[in-house]
């Protein structure tokens, strides 16, 4: 009898064929050789049942039924994809034992087993395990087929992953739908991460800018010119930051301190996939879905790079010949230049920021593969595939060094800083080419500011330049030029796909250090094969929406997270507790730890939810700032249990929320009054007693269907009113003094005030007039 071979995708199907079976008869929906029987999975072609398949009542969401927790999991399957199952049951009884060749992964286990259970398939299995999808490491890969039984732990870790997924998605949608008659996708993954992007909301709308100044000098020592920035206390007043520019400005003066070391700064780390998704939005502003396909393009399609779902930034010594084979590819490609003057040496077994087998576990790092790149790859697939084969050739070259200056100069007993990094061996960075990292071009300084976390008020600025930087401490130097700059604080930076994935990288935690990142690697949110699809959910229950590279949270997504914090189950909020749940998952894949007592607390949580929600006072429908239409719309759209964070190719909770089911649910009640942590501040129309809440364009009463037409819109005059702010007019009738730039550009200090408490007017008084 014949083996049969199940592949996740036709594609790897078909390319896994042509190596072993070359000769193999293409029968549309599997290949056949004399050997082997190459069919596969279409993704999940089998998932877990839906709750109305344990008991036809649960087809009526009704509270009273919570929690839903089943004994035994049923499966269920895919019924758009029944046909190909059916090839799959027909083709294993002409077979004596299968081969797994589904990803190499937690989610391609998974699609296997379930399979395999649901058509109680007793064939001994062997597992491919392969990170590319070139012949040769498929060849290698099938002359060294493992014993399926040694993932076992991995399946259990699949199993406990999708079962727990479910019981805390459809419960949790369920019970918050029904208290509040509005479709509501709460998710163990995708409600914390919405609560990362909520907190930041929070941050940027409670935000009120001041107004300071920077004092800058220009100096002269014989030809040389250097700006410094003006030592001391925060200046809040104009006058006070002109005078110090008028009192140094034309004076001489002399350096205090000069200080130079010298420092190498290495290449940056081989990619893993959410690394690649963060650089690919930053750079191009491809949404992480986006990253995620292309990248899939490149392995499946094009054989041209290796697996891209994996969490690793090395490779192990069995791939350094390889790597080899691809520097040698290159050297006739489009990168021919820069693979000849690459240094082969310097990439071997003792270089542990490229060789590091400690810290591969299912796949090593995303590389190219020695095939040469195709002509027919579009725009969006080069512009991915040119930034792994850079990051590649990057650690075949030495690391870049620096000399860093920090000069203290004194004039008129005022202090001014300079900090310079001056470039004297490009080293690595040649490879960058017109990336955004590389460093300045021949003949132009550029500065930055340095940011811890994107957001520090840090003034001194560092200028980087490839140009020589030299003063002499025992010469005088002259202020050319002194002037005082108007500057105001910054909020937080809203999330764009690429900082959340940061952030959902390390559970929300602000880590900046690559080791203590590379700790938090299994106690982030979701899985790099995973976060994309999170972020799409997000977008397609209606809870953030894109501006540009920004994420914005819209009136939907605020109401989810304060009803689940205000029902008391803030855990479902909690980043750092869905990392340690994704680090036990990790554990039981490794057989340190039972999936047993994970599930227990899991249907333990669940129930807890159910529990609490059923206390919580229904919530006022204008609270969702979305009418009727759009409601139905969101609930047609919701055919997957709230945001489980699986990849796109999961279904293993695939209808929590039905259409049918959502409307009814959406309508079973009637609203009675608000959460209380939604409003902004009691509406100051006379004899109203209503509450401001925010909403998509402005700051308006709930009581608004009683007849209150008080509303303060957030865009006037150009200028944005922020939450902070509206809180400010309502309750003391005008926000603090700021600072806004008119429209030719020049300052203008004063308050918003509030003019019409009825109705919401306000206007901008210049507190100078």
């Amino acid at each position: 009898m014949k083996t049969l071979i199940i592949a996740e995708k036709p594609d790897m199907g078909r390319t896994i064929a042509a190596v072993i079976e070359p000769k193999a008869q293409n029968k549309r929906t599997y290949l056949e050789g004399q050997q082997f029987i190459i069919t596969w999975a279409i993704g999940h072609l089998v998932s877990l049942a839906e709750p109305d398949q344990y008991d036809p009542k649960y087809k009526r969401w009704n509270e009273a039924d919570l929690p839903i927790i089943p004994d035994h999991f049923k499966l269920w399957p895919n019924p758009r994809t029944k046909e190909q199952l059916k090839t799959i049951a027909e083709l294993a009884k002409k077979c004596n034992k299968l081969v797994n060749a589904c990803d190499a992964g937690r989610e391609g286990q998974l699609i296997f087993h379930l399979i395999r259970q649901y058509l109680k398939l007793r064939q001994p299995v062997e597992r491919l395990w392969i990170s590319d999808l070139t012949p040769e490491t498929i060849r290698r890969g099938f002359a060294s087929l493992r014993s399926d039984a040694e993932y076992d732990n991995l399946t259990s870790a699949a199993r406990a992953r999708s079962e727990a997924d479910w019981l805390v998605g459809m419960n949790a949608s369920r019970a918050f739908t029904i208290r509040h008659r509005t479709l509501l996708s709460v998710g163990r993954v995708q409600t914390p991460v919405l609560a990362l992007l909520y907190d930041r909301h929070k941050e940027i709308t409670a935000f009120e800018s001041e107004t300071y100044y920077v004092v800058q000098g220009e100096f002269s020592q014989q030809a040389f010119r250097y700006k410094g920035v003006w030592q001391g206390d925060r200046l809040t007043a104009k006058d006070k930051a002109e005078a110090i520019a008028a009192k140094v400005r034309g004076k001489q003066g002399r350096i205090v301190s000069y200080k130079t070391n010298e420092t190498k700064e290495y290449p940056f780390r081989l990619y893993d996939l959410t690394l690649l998704q963060r650089e690919a939005n930053g750079r191009f502003g491809y949404p992480a879905k986006k990253t995620l396909d292309l990248a899939q393009a490149l392995y499946e399609k094009h054989k041209v790079i290796t697996y891209p779902r994996t969490s690793s930034n090395y490779v192990t010594e069995e791939n350094i010949p390889v790597m080899g084979k691809v520097l040698h590819m290159l050297k006739s490609t489009d990168y021919g230049a820069l693979a000849a003057g690459a240094d082969q040496g310097r990439v071997h077994k003792g270089n542990k920021a490229v060789c590091n087998p400690a810290k591969v576990e299912d796949h090593h790092a995303i590389i190219p593969t020695p095939k040469r790149p195709p002509s027919g790859l579009s725009k969006d697939e080069l512009n991915i595939y040119d930034m792994i084969v850079r990051r590649f050739l990057s650690h075949y070259y030495p690391p870049a060094v620096y000399n860093n200056h920090e000069v203290i100069t004194e004039v008129e007993q005022e202090t001014f800083k300079t900090r310079a990094k001056e470039q004297l061996d490009p080293g690595w960075r040649v490879v960058l080419g017109d990336e955004g990292e590389s460093s300045s071009s021949a003949g132009k300084a550029k500065s930055r500011r340095k940011k811890a976390d994107d957001q520090a008020e840090d003034e001194d600025e560092l200028l980087i330049t490839d140009q020589p930087f030299s003063v002499d401490p025992s010469q005088a130097v002259m202020c050319e030029q002194a002037s005082a700059l108007e500057k105001m604080t910054k909020p937080p930076k809203p999330y764009t796909e690429g900082t959340l994935l940061k952030a959902m990288e390390s559970a929300g935690k602000a880590i900046e250090d690559d080791e203590l990142r590379e700790a938090m690697k299994h106690t982030g949110l979701g899985t790099p094969a995973t976060r994309a699809a999170t972020i799409e959910r997000l977008k397609q229950v209606g809870y953030i929406s894109t501006a540009g590279k920004k994420l914005e949270m819209t009136a939907k997504g605020c109401a989810a997270i304060e009803l689940i914090r205000s029902a008391g189950v803030d855990l479902l909020t909690s980043p750092e507790m869905t990392g340690r749940w994704e680090q036990r998952l990790h554990q039981i894949s490794r057989g340190e730890a039972s999936n047993e007592p994970f599930m227990a607390k899991v249907k333990q949580f669940a129930g807890m939810i159910v529990a609490k929600v059923k206390q919580q006072r229904p919530a006022d429908a204008s609270l969702f700032g979305e009418q009727a239409g759009r409601e139905k719309r969101t609930a047609k759209g919701a055919r997957r249990t709230s945001g489980s964070g699986k990849s796109s190719k999961s279904s293993t909770t695939k209808s929590a929320v039905s259409s049918s089911a959502a409307k009814k649910a959406a309508a079973s009640a009637t609203a009675t009054t608000a959460v209380d942590a939604a409003w902004i501040a009691d509406c100051p129309r006379p004899g109203c007693g209503g509450k401001l809440i925010e909403g998509k364009r402005g700051y308006g009463c709930l009581r608004f269907k009683e007849g209150c037409g008080f509303v303060i819109w957030k865009e006037q005059q150009g200028k944005k009113i922020t939450a902070a702010m509206a809180k400010s007019l309502a309750t003391s009738g005008k926000t603090r003094k700021i600072t806004i730039k008119q429209a030719d550009g020049t300052p203008l200090s004063g308050n918003w005030v509030l003019r019409d408490t009825a109705k919401g007017t306000i206007q901008f008084v210049n507190s100078d007039a």
